[in-house]
């Protein structure tokens, strides 16, 4: 006889396993049962109106609370039963099959506890034999509906005769899948008013096949959404095959175990809502698999370890970190040790950590942790704020489990941790969402000691790993905290603190959901679907008769800084930016007209001039919505003092929630809002910065967030970047796309290369060191402090004959010593004394030693000795997807060289030579000459002057948007008469809107112009 290969022989197999009994030869209702396995239900024993098995249902509450039912038997002998059930369905239709399980049947003076909860290591033995007697069921063929009796759901567990899953099951073999067809079951030929269905009344739907798992917590016919409940294979979709069974077999074999199933109710799955919405305006959250399985795992892992390990959770955006962290911290802090033994053990009836601390600037964990406590545990007023170490002990003492703190303050709540030796301490880092205020970093650097005056708003600042790792130098707090750290996109030290060790010296993950998982899985978007890159094109001439010589790396680069920032260029970028989002983004009404734009700058001079540039061309057309900006701090651009409050209008702890409104769709941004911004109407980047590395992924990522209810896709997304190559993009994102693991350990001793040369200048002396240290650590006052880092920093700055260049090298040195100690303290598996030492006094020193650089000066001038002569743009990607490397990405150790002032003259050259050589490569590519190009641009204005609408429809015009009009119509019947004669120029300006933009700007400047200025 053959294989079985249709969907009934997959409902024979689940049922085997979770019963232990197949249907053929057994009596309906058996006499006994393997009490560890599932009960097999019958399909008469199924009432459709209540949506119960009933016979089970009676069952269990007479062998488990006949005392409660007897007082409902006594005073209505001959309804009892209907009493029960009508005001079960009266609950369940208000509140749900959740509510009911945790919180029981109320009926009048009588409580029924509807299932028992699993025991924790510590509970009581009462708890234990309470739990077995709940009773699980497996029902084959349910027939589930009062108007069309025939219709079936193939399998239904219960507990105790109360539905928890509905299961539609297919089979790939017979050419049906759980995909396609288990889901269109659901969507099309499944009745969702019908008791079992509706909303609420289980808890869970699964379509399933012998590849594939799928779910949905509310069925709502055509609309319902599925998500997939799948492991994940190869770091993408789909589940890997599996030598013992089906792909899908985890479903049964794991998840439908009675232990699992009643885990999953007590401590996983949450009914979202305000406490007044009615039922079905509420969410059920049902964890998917990976957020399942990272949780438990962790908790295995700790219970079998205990205290004072790290691990690293590399999670991707749309991965449901808030929830995952929010079911790892409530259940922390009820995980017990595994053996009496193992570190942080306080006995095996104690629970391993006192308190979890969770370290978060996302602004909904705080109230989704309260929310999550409340409907788990009995105990509600558990959480709390930590703003201060005193903040993390007064919790403590008022009995709070979980406290909440952010990044900026993490180094006090660190201190708390040392000081509270005694306490165990279990500290969840949420890194995705970082700040966006900008002052992270500066809050950070006062507290690790850095002065203002070394913190500039412009460069780009250590990310909330690197302040992470900082705060995290102290050893002392190793034994008595573990560290959960989730991030999509770990660097090489945070791989190489978090992750772990592998026996060949590599470093890796302890838990995956990879980008590739979420984007296939539909969770995120792909933002590298549809890339546009343009490469510009400058030419620059001397304003001066003298040909004097200069540093060439230098002046190549402030050359290229200058042209960037010049108001034409911003302005040619910004009308293409703004033709762009108007033409491709605005009038199409994407995300059904409220899709939104971000512009990328360079830094805050760069973003004020585009939000004023954008600003401008917004109201000149009319367009009826605005620009936002946002900044850190203020900046001083021409004459004027500029904060984001001041250009926006409002206070900066608005921004976020006003750029929701449909009245702002661009947001200029300046190193904020790269990272943990979450903006799901967000579909279009402008990029006008170098992204490289984490930064690259962190920013472009702003756009991947899914937003079903506007109906957003892939094909929504568009980047459009006028500064970074495709195959740098690429290079960004590979590592994060599938698995990101570390090649080896860090080699550290540069540390000693770089103290022996610093050491040898003679700014400092030893004594003054330990002096300094001894002083700070003992909580001195400030002024006691200061001669010493003055007397150092007068040496350099007076007393030592050093030069200007070796007052550079002496400050690149200190700085790269403090940079890479403070990324290398928290990694290190031994510790030097006097690094630490020598970070601490360098720490207060930077911000005193004063240097110049000596060719500053001269470089200022080269500016007032060039103009820009010519800007161009050129397309060189259109709407490229940039396909990523699925196979596992390996970072190498951050292993840096010392390095200084360079070393040796510099290359010169004569300013008309620095001249040639940067136009030869910024204006390489347009085959016509500057002169032959201003030759063009005159014949064109010439013959529009000429043309017959000239004079009535434009020079006459006082509209300025009959005039643009009347101007883009002269200019292309111009172009199209110049056409033979002028073929590049043509295809360039019938081609490119990129060109065509700068060349009508260009001819409407020339128009405004009297001949004499040509």
């Amino acid at each position: 006889m053959v294989s079985k290969t249709n969907e009934q022989a997959l409902e024979a197999a689940i049922q085997r396993h979770l019963t232990g009994l197949t249907t053929e030869g057994i009596a309906e209702h058996p006499a006994s049962y393997n009490p560890t396995l599932f009960r097999l239900g019958w399909p008469s024993d199924f009432d459709a109106e209540y949506a119960l098995d009933t016979r089970l249902f009676w069952e269990f509450l007479e062998a488990t609370q006949n005392k409660e039912l007897t007082k409902l038997k006594t005073r209505h002998p001959n309804d009892w039963q209907r009493k029960i059930l009508e005001r079960f369905d009266r609950l369940i239709k208000k509140h749900g099959i959740l509510h009911l399980l945790k919180k029981g049947l109320a009926v009048d003076d009588a409580h029924f506890t509807l299932m028992y909860p699993a025991p924790l290591a510590g509970s009581a033995a009462r708890v234990h034999e309470n739990f077995a007697a709940n009773l699980f069921s497996l029902t084959r063929q349910v027939r589930y509906s009062q108007t069309n009796p025939g219709e079936e759901i193939d399998t239904v567990l219960f507990i105790n005769g109360l539905p928890l899953i509905t299961i539609e099951l297919k089979n790939p073999w017979t050419g049906q899948t759980a995909r396609y067809h288990g889901q269109k079951q659901y969507r099309t030929q499944r009745d969702p008013t019908q008791p079992l269905l509706q909303f609420g009344r289980a808890l869970v739907h699964f379509a399933v096949d012998t590849d594939e798992v799928f779910m949905t917590t509310k069925l709502a016919g055509p609309a319902t959404v599925f998500l997939p409940f799948n492991k994940g294979h190869n770091q993408g979709e789909g589940n890997p095959p599996n030598p013992n069974g089906h792909k899908t077999a985890y479903l049964w074999e794991d998840i439908f175990t009675k232990d699992s199933l009643a885990r999953i109710i007590q401590h996983f799955i949450l009914l979202e809502g305000k406490a007044t919405d009615p039922l079905p305006k509420k969410t059920l959250i049902f964890p998917r698999y990976h957020q399942l399985e990272v949780v438990r795992r962790l908790l295995e892992h700790v219970a079998a370890t205990g205290v004072g390990y790290c691990y690293l959770i590399q999670h991707s955006a749309g991965s449901g970190k808030s929830n995952s962290i929010t079911w790892t911290a409530y259940q922390l802090i009820e995980t017990y040790p595994a053996r009496a033994d193992i570190p942080g053990a306080k006995g095996l009836d104690q629970p391993l950590f006192d308190s979890v601390i969770v370290v978060t600037d996302r602004r909904l964990l705080d109230k989704q942790l309260r929310d999550n406590i409340k409907d788990f545990s009995e105990v509600k007023n558990i959480v709390a704020p930590a703003l201060r170490s005193a903040d993390l002990k007064a919790a403590l003492e008022h009995g709070k489990k979980i406290i909440i703190t952010t990044i900026q303050k993490f180094p006090y709540i660190i201190e708390g941790i040392a000081d509270l030796s005694d306490k165990r301490f279990a500290v969840i880092i949420d890194e995705a969402h970082s700040s966006q205020s900008g002052s992270a970093h500066d809050d950070m650097n006062r507290v690790m000691g850095q002065g203002a005056d070394d913190f500039d708003p412009d460069q780009e600042q250590d990310d909330p790993q690197e302040q992470i790792l900082a705060a995290m130098r102290s050893r002392k707090m190793r034994g008595n905290a573990s560290y959960f750290a989730f991030t999509a996109t770990p660097k090489n030290s945070t791989l190489e603190k978090f992750g772990e060790r592998q026996p060949d010296g590599r470093f890796k993950p302890f838990h995956l959901y990879s980008m590739k998982q979420a984007i296939e899985e539909g969770f995120i978007l792909n933002v590298l679907a549809n890339y546009t890159t343009y490469k510009s094109y400058y030419e620059i001439r001397k304003s001066i008769a003298d040909n004097p010589l200069f540093d060439t790396q230098k002046a190549q680069k402030k050359l290229r800084a200058h042209v960037e920032r010049h108001p034409r260029t911003i302005n040619i970028k910004a009308e293409i930016m703004l033709d762009h989002f108007i033409e491709q983004v605005v009038t199409p009404k994407k995300l059904r007209g409220k899709a939104k734009g971000m512009i990328v700058t360079q830094n805050i001079e760069a973003a004020i001039r585009y939000h004023q540039a954008v600003s401008k061309r917004l109201a000149d057309r009319g367009h009826p919505f605005k620009a936002l900006i946002a900044f850190s701090g203020e900046k001083l651009v021409d004459g004027l003092t500029y904060t984001e409050a001041g250009i926006n209008g409002f206070p900066e702890s608005d921004t976020r929630d006003r750029f929701d409104a449909d009245d702002y769709r661009l947001l200029v941004v300046a190193n904020k809002y790269l990272t943990g911004f979450d903006q799901p109407k967000l579909t279009t980047m402008y990029v006008d910065k170098k992204l490289q590395h984490v930064l690259a992924v962190q920013a472009l990522s702003r756009l991947n967030r899914s937003a079903p209810k506007l109906g957003k896709r892939t094909e929504d997304l568009f980047i459009l970047d006028f500064f970074n190559e495709a195959a740098d993009i690429k290079a960004a994102f590979d590592p994060f796309y599938t698995v990101t693991t570390l090649s080896s350990a860090t080699d550290v001793n540069v540390l000693h290369e770089l103290k022996d040369v610093l050491d040898q200048v003679g700014v400092y002396e030893r004594q003054e060191i330990e002096d300094f240290v001894t002083r700070y650590f003992a909580g001195e006052d400030a002024q006691t402090l200061s001669p010493l880092i003055d007397t150092a920093a007068d040496r350099f700055n007076r007393q030592l004959e050093l030069t200007d260049k070796d007052k550079i090298d002496f400050k690149i040195k200190a700085r790269q010593f403090v940079k890479i100690y403070s990324q290398m303290a928290a990694i290190m598996p031994f510790e030097v004394i006097a690094w630490e030492k020598l970070f601490w006094f360098l720490k207060f020193l930077l911000p005193k030693l004063k240097i110049t650089d000596p060719d500053q000066d001269q470089l200022d001038a080269l500016l007032e000795a060039v103009d820009l002569s010519s800007y161009g743009l050129e397309r060189t990607k259109l709407n490229h997807s940039i396909d990523l490397d699925a196979s596992p990405s390996e970072l190498d150790p951050h292993n840096p060289n010392p390095r200084g002032y360079r070393e040796g003259d510099p290359d010169t050259d004569p300013l008309d030579e620095i001249i040639r050589t940067f136009n030869e490569r910024w204006f390489q590519g347009w085959s016509a000459t500057p002169e032959e190009q201003r030759v063009k641009f005159i014949n064109v204005v010439d013959s529009i002057r000429t043309h017959p609408d000239y004079s009535e429809k434009y020079a006459a015009n006082s509209d300025p948007y009959t005039r643009e009009l009347a101007l883009e119509k002269m200019l292309q019947d111009v172009m199209l008469k110049r056409r033979k004669e002028e073929l590049e120029l043509y295809k360039l300006f019938a081609s490119d809107p990129a060109f065509k933009s700068a060349w009508s700007r260009g001819i409407e400047q020339m128009l405004s112009k009297t001949p004499e200025y040509w």
